[in-house]
């Protein structure tokens, strides 16, 4: 008797561990699942806060990213008097200084047959003027601000004094919307360099705020070459008819690519002569690496921004990679006749809107 009891009090125990080792296993399973739940949580919040970090670098509040990225406002904006960028830029004399003037206001340009971008410019061209000078001329720059934000010019690869570099809130206070500044300086040394905004960059360069300025050696240059292009690279988004700072590190990738602000096929055809020196100084005014390809001929790199590169150090090649800010200065001599491409090597970039042909190629005539 005594046995059955001992055997049922077992059983009783075992019924009643075992129905609290689940209760204990289902606490385990609902912490867990709270925890991990609350984890989620928590991820979310921070992933959010991430998305809107760049905000809280605006001391008014105001979501300066997300402002960035918005389409640029065609309100009121007139049609550009004009189809070609880099116009050399007259100049008045005042005394020995020469003194120039440019004007940055909103302008819809004339990128390829029926596409317009909403551009900020120089003058009312995308590029702005070309700004020619010589080694040690005293040059003044009065610049107008007609744009509904402020700006700056910055003269890229001059030796300016540095109140003149153009940095706003370091060097000089940002011109602010219908004021004007004047940059005052000597053009310092001869070489290809160019000018472009140093406020709001990501956006400002992109839609247009850029151009030349090309400094000659007195004496000009020996030998002097019979064709002297200057090519600015650059590119554009344009969606639904409207237009975008192409932001590559931002999702926001550019869709057309421009030669002086055309994509072909309205870029300008160089036309040479068999025997004539030809010196092409490209420029890369955008945010991508362009690998330019010129077919037909080899050439060779005679100046690296700005710089002479001595003749015992001079590259032959047919493939030159200009990356942001770069300019490379390169001279071939054509020996037979026929259309030769030049173009971008990344074939994205001969795209317009994802369709070949397009973007960044330019044709070269060389006739007999």
């Amino acid at each position: 008797m005594q046995g059955e009891y001992y055997i049922y009090a077992m059983n009783a125990m075992l019924r009643n561990n075992s129905i609290s080792n689940n209760k204990r296993v289902l606490w385990v399973i609902l912490i867990v699942f709270v925890g991990f739940a609350f984890y989620q949580i928590l991820l979310n919040n921070n992933s959010s806060q991430l998305k809107v970090k760049p905000a809280q670098l605006s001391s008014d509040g105001v979501d300066e990213a997300a402002h960035a990225m918005e389409a640029i406002s065609d309100a009121g904006v007139s049609m550009a008097k004009e189809d070609k960028g880099l116009n050399e830029l007259s100049y008045k004399l005042d005394g020995t200084t020469k003194v120039f003037r440019l004007t940055a206001q909103p302008i819809k340009w004339k990128l390829f047959e029926k596409t317009y971008a909403t551009a900020w410019a120089y003058n009312g061209t995308v590029p702005g003027p070309l700004i020619h000078v010589t080694d040690g001329d005293k040059v003044r720059i009065i610049m107008k601000n007609n744009l509904p934000e402020p700006t700056t010019i910055h003269w890229h690869g001059v030796l300016v004094p540095n109140s003149m570099d153009g940095i706003p809130d370091e060097t000089q206070k940002p011109i602010q919307p219908g004021e004007s500044f004047t940059y005052e300086f000597v053009a310092r040394p001869a070489g290809t360099f160019w000018y472009h905004s140093h406020f709001n960059t990501d956006k400002q360069i992109g839609i247009g705020l850029s151009g030349a300025f090309v400094i000659k050696p007195r004496g000009g240059l020996n030998p002097k070459p019979d064709i002297d292009k200057v090519l600015m690279l650059n590119e554009w988004r344009i969606l639904s008819k409207q237009t975008y700072p192409a932001m590559p590190a931002t999702d926001m990738d550019a869709n057309l690519f421009t030669i002086n602000g055309k994509a072909f096929p309205d870029t300008e055809n160089i036309n040479a002569k068999v025997g004539q020196k030809v010196r092409l100084r490209f420029i890369g005014a955008g945010q991508l690496i362009h690998p330019m390809h010129l077919h037909g001929f080899p050439f060779k790199i005679v100046a690296t921004d700005g710089n002479d590169v001595p003749l015992s150090a001079q590259w032959t090649k047919d493939v030159i990679s200009v990356a942001p800010g770069e300019r490379y200065d390169v001279e071939f001599v054509p020996d037979r006749p026929g259309k030769w491409m030049l173009h971008c090597h990344i074939p994205h970039h001969t795209t317009n809107f994802h369709k070949e042909p397009g973007g960044l190629m330019m044709m070269i005539n060389v006739t007999d």
